[in-house]
């Protein structure tokens, strides 16, 4: 950036209605090269989806990763995907510390989630992280706090709470939450049940388990193990831990929760209306388990303060069970109850929604239903144009923060073997100072203080 661009750049931002004008706003929008531009820190499995690396809002103009390897393959990839020669940067300082990027794309395993996000932010670039959003839920608060104090734009890559079909629910996530909002469900404020398992469409990933006591191993010359770790304690370097099966291990995931929960659970959050709320009880019932490695659960249920429990089902012991009951109706997947059918009058509309039966057992009209009653608020779901406009995301910082604090809290109690009870007023658990070890966790140096840094 020249010297006339960052002076422009300081007396726009003293004078705009925005927190900082991005760099694309200065650059005007005619040409290619004007376009909003966006930077890639990590370059494993994930980066290569079509919301990173073949995202076409936006310019992608360079990468970084701790492993030289997956550098060069970034670099090919991106020539391929048509972006042309994009820019290596030797780590992920040197690409914050570029003007010319506007949004980060943060692709790293999550212990790099948080740091990395505030660091973002500090930096002043828009971002977009992958999930989950943080480990902890004092991560996660952190980052919220952080990234609004800084007028940022943050998005959560995960989308079901806006577009595509709700995993085996025939529809977006959207009518079900028209449903519940017009009171189908339940009478506005009664409780509602809802249970997320295999038999309601969700897997849990148990396979996502480490192994215990892995031998160190030489590490490639061409990674940097003292970078990838980064936050996390110090190991010593093994692949076991290392690219791709990281999510086995609490120092960098937690398992199949930390890989499908907030896909799953971030869409719970918006269509039951908790997207302002906490859970405040959790329970658990399932193995103890190893302080290293990742295992399995049986049922943890997050009660909110109004009696509304979401229940996630690890042994399936809730398979024949609806996703909602509430006090009107229970609501299901699209193949479920396969023992009624519907009634043909109702035609193709009614066959692709999700299932919906009153207090008495009868089969509701789903589709012709909801054609009457109101929609719900329409939800900003363009990021690169919340980057223009700053308009906040729909899925951003602090509905992030939400809904990824429901599995912290969930892994909390899966950490210590028990349940707890969560004050968030507070923001502590309730005279339990192991739940509190797990709730917030500490840095390695020198990144606990970047986090910290104002």
């Amino acid at each position: 950036m020249n010297t006339s661009r960052r002076n422009f750049l300081k007396a726009a931002a003293a004078v705009s209605l925005f927190n900082i004008v991005p760099a694309h706003v200065l650059r005007g929008e005619t040409a290619p090269s004007n376009q909003i531009t966006r930077a890639l820190i990590g370059f494993g499995g994930i980066a290569h989806s079509g919301n990173h690396l073949g995202f076409k809002g936006s310019r992608l103009i360079g990468l970084c990763d701790p492993d030289q390897t997956r550098v060069q393959n970034g670099l090919a990839s991106a020539e391929k995907a048509g972006w042309g020669k994009v820019k290596a940067y030797e780590n992920f300082i040197k690409l914050l510390e570029d003007p010319d990027v506007d949004v980060v794309h943060i692709c790293t395993p999550p212990h790099w989630h948080a740091v990395q996000s505030v660091m973002a932010a500090r930096a002043g670039k828009d971002i977009w992280c992958e999930k989950p959003m943080t480990r902890t839920v004092g991560e996660g608060r952190r980052v919220m706090e952080y990234v609004k104090a800084k007028g940022r734009m943050f998005r959560l890559n995960t989308w079901f709470r806006f577009k595509d079909t709700f995993y085996g629910f025939g529809t977006p996530v959207k009518p079900i939450r028209q449903a519940v909002e017009n009171g189908l469900v339940a009478t506005p404020g009664k409780p509602i049940r809802c249970i997320v398992g295999a038999g309601q469409g969700f897997d849990w990933k148990f396979f996502w388990s480490g192994k215990v006591n892995v031998a160190p191993q030489p590490c490639p010359p061409t990674f940097d193990w003292e970078m990838w770790l980064g936050p996390a304690p110090w190991k010593p370097y093994s692949p076991d831990r290392g690219h791709g099966n990281f999510r086995g291990y609490w120092d960098y995931d937690s398992g199949g929760l930390g890989d499908m929960a907030q896909h799953y659970l971030d869409p719970v959050q918006y269509l039951l209306g908790k997207d302002a709320e906490f859970p405040v009880k959790i329970d658990y019932v399932g193995p103890r388990q190893h302080p290293e490695v990742v295992g399995r659960f049986d049922r943890i249920t997050l009660t909110y303060a109004d009696g509304t429990e979401v229940i996630l089902d690890g042994n399936g012991s809730l398979k024949d069970a609806p996703f909602l009951v509430g006090d009107h109706a229970t609501v299901w997947p699209v193949n479920a109850r396969k023992d009624v059918a519907r009634p043909a009058a109702w035609g193709e509309a009614a066959k692709r929604a999700f299932r919906m039966f009153d207090a008495s057992g009868k089969e509701l009209n789903t589709a012709g239903l909801l054609a009457e009653l109101p929609q719900p608020a329409a939800q900003q779901t363009d990021f690169m144009d919340s980057v223009r406009t700053r308009k906040r995301f729909c899925l951003n910082e602090e509905t992030g923060f939400h809904s990824s604090a429901m599995f912290n809290l969930a892994i909390v109690a899966e950490r210590l073997g028990r349940g707890f009870t969560f004050d968030p007023d507070a923001f502590r658990a309730k005279d339990d100072p192991a739940a509190d070890r797990f709730l917030f966790q500490s840095h390695r140096s020198p990144w606990d203080a970047e986090f910290l840094k104002a």
